[in-house]
């Protein structure tokens, strides 16, 4: 996968974790759903592509399964995108 490809996926996971935590502190977040807030500070800062573990805590933290969690993702990615190299 490109780097630019990369870094829009993990521009969009940062939007998506912002949006969905909404007055949520990263520490209450990370503390009630074991999750570093270190890791979720790197998340939402695009500097880390975490483990799909964190994904499905973060997806179980807002209430969604982890489909759900990457459609609410999948919004944030522009119209028609694919990792795929064109």
């Amino acid at each position: 996968m490109q780097e630019g490809k990369k870094k829009l996926i993990c521009n969009a996971l940062a939007k998506t974790v912002k949006r969905l935590r909404g007055k949520k502190s990263q520490f209450i977040l990370g503390a009630e759903y074991d999750i570093p807030s270190s890791v979720i500070s790197d998340i939402e800062r695009s500097v880390k592509d975490p483990q799909l573990t964190t994904l499905f805590k973060l997806a179980n933290a807002f209430g969604l399964s982890i489909s759900q969690f990457l459609k609410e993702l999948e919004k944030e990615l522009p119209e028609n995108f694919s990792v795929n190299d064109d």
